[in-house]
């Protein structure tokens, strides 16, 4: 594997303009760019010209700065027409005038073959879950920008941040991340009901069986999220984030742990929400009895919960909209 990788790597030349991956070089970059990163450290010597990356959404960084990735790993949730290329992606696409990528089919892990026949100067991945062996291996391709700390802990400033000095593009990262801030505090300003309400994401409940309530912590993405929105985490969110997981679980007879939740939001449709509210312990939940549920479905607007550097702007709208209907119906306290 290792000879193939470091032949592929090497056997071309790489194109420049006219190909996809292609970054304009940055003012003033000095180089080498040294990144450390929880798997090991990219050592960048030159701007790169072709830009791969791998696992969830980390593409959208170059693209949202205007570079085309060389290639970028198919999407797996949220894709309705199974193209392999989530909508604000598509968009984005359109309107750099580019052509999809090749698409690489991460179903059974990275594909290393596909990733090195792009032949990429660099490997982003700062929100992604590579383990050790993934990163050693992909680092026989091309340098890699991986996750500071745990996998899939990366928020999308740190995603913006991390991708965009791998590319030499860090200020206009910083730029990007302004652009977004802005668009949300826009947004929310519109919808003060929300602001200081205690939210929670429940992980996905099966309808037959809730005898336990299983849930993010400020871990994960989706619940830190909820603090760039002016929502706040209850008791039970904060306590469970103290052990260093992604997420907790409270048995249902335990219920009333979640008095202090003005809204659940979970991955769901009419089944399990009526579930919720007829269920003797889950109804007893404050936000379930009034209402205060954003029921996602696996699909694109199912994925703005998970925020990413384009479809924040893409779905933030409709998703601080499901919020603040469901902030609406929970009296205050």
């Amino acid at each position: 594997m290792r000879s193939f990788l470091l032949a592929v790597r090497f056997a071309a030349v790489c194109l420049f303009s006219a190909l996809p991956g292609v970054a304009a070089a940055a003012d003033g970059q000095a180089y080498p760019i040294v990144l450390k990163n929880a798997r090991g450290t990219a050592d960048i010597t030159k701007k790169p010209v072709r830009v791969a990356t791998v696992a969830w959404a980390n593409h959208e960084v170059p693209l949202a700065l205007g570079i085309v990735p060389v290639g970028f790993a198919r999407a797996n949730f949220g894709d309705d027409d199974g193209d392999g290329v989530l909508p604000w992606v598509a968009e984005r696409l359109k309107e750099l005038g580019a052509e999809t990528p090749v698409l690489f089919d991460e179903g059974d892990g990275i594909d290393f073959e596909a990733v090195s026949a792009t032949r990429p100067d660099v490997i982003l991945a700062a929100y992604s879950g590579l383990s050790q062996a993934d990163y050693d291996t992909l680092s026989q391709i091309a340098p890699v920008v991986a996750f500071p700390d745990g996998p899939w802990s990366t928020d999308w400033r740190a995603m913006i941040r991390l991708n965009s000095a791998g590319m030499g593009m860090s200020d206009e990262g910083e730029a990007l991340i302004t652009r977004i801030e802005g668009q949300i505090a826009e947004t929310v300003a519109g919808h003060p009901e929300i602001k200081g309400k205690s939210a929670m994401f429940i992980t996905h409940l099966d309808p037959t069986d809730l005898s336990t309530v299983n849930f993010y912590t400020s871990h994960d993405t989706r619940v830190k999220f909820f603090a760039d929105l002016g929502l706040t985490s209850p008791k039970n969110v904060v306590e469970a984030s103290h052990s260093g997981k992604f997420s907790g679980s409270v048995s249902a007879e335990r219920i009333d742990a979640f008095d202090d939740v003005d809204i659940v939001v979970t991955y769901g449709g009419e089944k399990l929400s009526d579930a919720l509210k007829t269920n003797p312990l889950t109804s007893r939940m404050p936000a379930v009895a009034k209402g205060g549920l954003v029921m996602l479905s696996r699909n694109p607007l199912g994925t703005s919960a998970n925020p990413t550097p384009l479809s924040i702007s893409w779905l933030l709208k409709d998703y601080v909209a499901l919020l603040s209907k469901a902030a609406g119906t929970t009296a205050p306290k």
